[in-house]
């Protein structure tokens, strides 16, 4: 199986402080992993890293083919088009409409023809069951009809990786797992690897996968058995 993300012996530094050291991680193509850790720990400067906006200057890393080492600021782009990225807070454009909001992704990332543009964002708003939003304003939807345009903006240039801030951090548990359930359907039904940042523990637990954990400046591998209580500090080997 093929690797989406490859980082190896890599620093992250925000600002010049160092954030992460050391990382070594690795994704598969269609695998759905989470990243587990305190507010703060580092799980955003490791996804800022992945999409390109902290420049990795230590170690190595390569991400859908593209070499972070050598990145340049003409290449993110390109980068983003294989990325789709669902945030925490939506960050949906509150004065246009869903599928104007879509339509303003695909023209940032090269895409000119207006009628492929609508056929395009008419897909992944059904793909994510909400295509009877499709001229409505973002304010008018609820906390879970906003992710789900989030979700179906991140599918819009069928990504090879989807990054998944906190998606769950604004819903209610109930929103949440649906949201979860459709974040897992999709990774299946459009082969596309997840990395999910996440403290809701709740989520974990009723949808196992792999676990990784950023604590004290470290990525680790979490087992099974202790995935449950993840911010008990690591077991001295």
């Amino acid at each position: 199986m093929g690797k989406i993300i490859q980082i190896k012996n890599a620093n992250i530094y925000q600002q010049q402080v160092l954030v992460l050291e050391n990382v070594q991680f690795e994704l598969d193509n269609n695998e759905f992993v989470y990243l587990i850790g305190k507010t703060g720990s580092g799980k955003s400067s490791l996804l800022k890293t992945i999409y390109g906006e902290l420049l990795l200057t230590e170690g190595e890393g390569k991400i859908a083919g593209f070499d972070l080492k050598g990145l340049k600021k003409r290449d993110v782009p390109m980068l983003r088009r294989k990325i789709g990225i669902v945030f925490q807070d939506f960050q949906l454009l509150m004065d246009r409409t869903v599928l104007q909001n879509l339509l303003f992704v695909l023209g940032a990332t090269g895409w000119k023809d207006k009628q492929l543009m609508e056929k395009r964002g008419k897909e992944v708003l059904q793909l994510v069951g909400i295509e009877q939003k499709i001229n409505s304003m973002p304010h008018t939807l609820s906390g879970g009809e906003q992710q789900r345009v989030s979700i179906a903006r991140a599918l819009l240039n069928r990504p090879a990786l989807i990054l998944a801030d906190e998606p769950t951090g604004n819903l209610d548990p109930e929103t949440s797992e649906e949201i979860m359930r459709l974040l897992l359907a999709i990774a299946q039904e459009e082969k596309t690897a997840v990395l999910m940042a996440t403290h809701d523990m709740t989520m974990v637990e009723k949808f196992p996968g792999r676990v990784a954990r950023v604590e004290n400046k470290q990525i680790k591998e979490v087992n099974t058995m202790d995935r449950f209580n993840p911010f008990t500090t690591f077991e001295a080997k």
